[in-house]
């Protein structure tokens, strides 16, 4: 008898033994894992305008060696799982499991993880409550059907029910649950980096050009709109432009630190240019009839003049950086130096050094007319002569650029005043006009016959 307590004792021992040393390695079980639920020391957030963000943070936690479970709270809830990236940035950490818990407190997902279970519910009448216990047969909306102990099928309101423990598997904040296998027990330092959606951004300005619309300034906005579902506090925030794969778009690194809280949308500034040199242009470009439906005979149309204001992205215009896509709102100083809201237009993705044109409306006292004067056919060609007739009734002298879409092999053989030929499929005049005047261009273009 006192052998066997004897190696009853040291078996007690090598257990505790071997538990202390198992404790001592850093064995974690699984109903007891570590949670990293700290603010993040270091993040960065990239948005792209595509719905799409990229989110790289750094958290600092002491880990213990051994194969331990680790549950990562706070990231996006639309995070896209298979993007995960986890590595130490000091040790050497692996990873062998990983799961996406997104299953969030909330009152249908506790009630689904009931079904078929016990719960309490008030039942009330008169004034009074009583709490009846049973197993959870099915909801739908605001209701519960349960059955009691005495077999009574009852129906209760959800909103006086009743439970003792939050069902597993529920968490109260998107996490990230692994396991991972540590080299040594240590202050680590985490890499986070993952992509998800509900993120995205535009672009937005607003022109504001002077008297004689000779100059403008012109400011950018960011509009970030946060749907990930979770707040990214004191990020440096990165946006990307462009429709195509990174290296085929701009990068803007915004200076400021900023926090974009869940379900919001933020603007932040982009760019405040002054001064900026800007031409304004007076452009008859009306298709006659015969080019949209293929028909030859006389026609007359008239339209009024579209007004554009051209600025040149340059650096020497206090400009010079690629402009993403967005929306141009233009105003202008009436008389009484008041703002006034003449237009608005869009610009794609813009790079440096290029052109931007904005259609700002059409102009109330400048009229064009097109009339086609003849046509004839031979063997070989096509032969149209055409009139544009511009009418002024500003009191200033303009220049008027009048366009011709064309097709094919073709040529001017007559014309009042020289062409530009912009492409095969386009051609230029710049008609200059008196003020409450009128001017006439005339040309013949003929086009070779198939």
């Amino acid at each position: 008898m006192k052998t066997d307590k004897k190696i009853l004792f040291v078996a007690i021992g090598l257990v505790i033994s071997v538990t202390l040393i198992g404790l001592a390695a850093g064995v974690n079980p699984i109903n007891n894992p570590i949670v990293i639920d700290t603010e993040a020391e270091d993040l960065e957030v990239t948005i792209y305008n595509t719905n799409l963000g990229v989110v790289k943070e750094y958290r600092a936690k002491y880990l213990p060696a051994g194969v331990i479970n680790v549950l990562y709270e706070g990231v996006a809830s639309r995070i896209d799982p298979t993007s995960v990236r986890l590595k130490a940035v000091d040790s050497v950490i692996e990873v062998v499991e990983q799961n996406y818990q997104y299953d969030l407190v909330n009152r249908d997902e506790i009630l689904k993880k009931y079904i078929n279970k016990e719960i309490e519910a008030y039942l009330t009448y008169g004034g009074n409550k009583e709490l009846i216990k049973g197993t959870l047969l099915s909801y739908r909306g605001d209701q519960l059907i349960m059955k009691d102990k005495y077999g009574m099928i009852q129906i209760l309101d959800s909103n006086n029910l009743v439970l003792s423990e939050l069902p597993e598997g529920l968490m109260t904040k998107p996490t990230l649950v692994w396991t991972l296998n540590v080299t040594e027990s240590r202050n680590h330092t985490l890499e986070l980096s993952y992509m998800t959606s509900g993120m995205t951004w535009n672009a937005d300005y607003v022109a504001v050009t002077n008297r004689n619309d000779t100059k403008l300034d012109l400011n950018g906005w960011a509009t970030i709109t946060n749907n990930a579902g979770t707040t990214f506090n004191d990020t440096a925030l990165k946006l990307v432009a462009g429709d195509k794969a990174l290296f085929e778009c701009h990068r803007y690194d915004l200076p400021e630190i900023t926090t974009l809280k869940n379900n919001e949308q933020k603007q932040i500034s982009l760019l405040e240019a002054a001064d900026i040199d800007v031409e304004k242009e007076y452009v008859y470009d009306d298709i006659p009839r015969w080019w949209r439906y293929g028909s030859n005979w006389s026609d007359t149309s008239e339209k009024k003049v579209d007004v554009m204001l051209n600025f040149n992205n340059s650096e020497g215009n206090n400009l010079g950086i690629p402009l993403p896509k967005g929306t141009v709102r233009v105003f202008t100083n009436d008389k009484a130096g008041k703002l006034q809201f003449i237009g608005e237009d869009s610009i794609d993705h813009t790079p440096k050094d290029e052109t931007i044109s904005l259609f700002i409306g059409q102009a109330f006292d400048i009229v064009g007319e097109r009339t086609q004067m003849d046509f004839n056919k031979s063997a070989n060609w096509y032969v149209y002569e055409w009139a544009v007739n511009l009418r002024n009734h500003k009191d200033a002298d303009i220049v008027v650029t009048v366009v011709e879409r064309t097709s094919g092999d073709w040529e001017i053989t007559k014309e009042d005043y020289n062409h530009t030929k912009v492409s095969n499929n386009e051609i230029e005049w710049q008609v200059p006009v008196k003020a409450n005047g009128e001017s006439t261009l005339t040309y013949t273009i003929r086009y070779k016959r198939w």
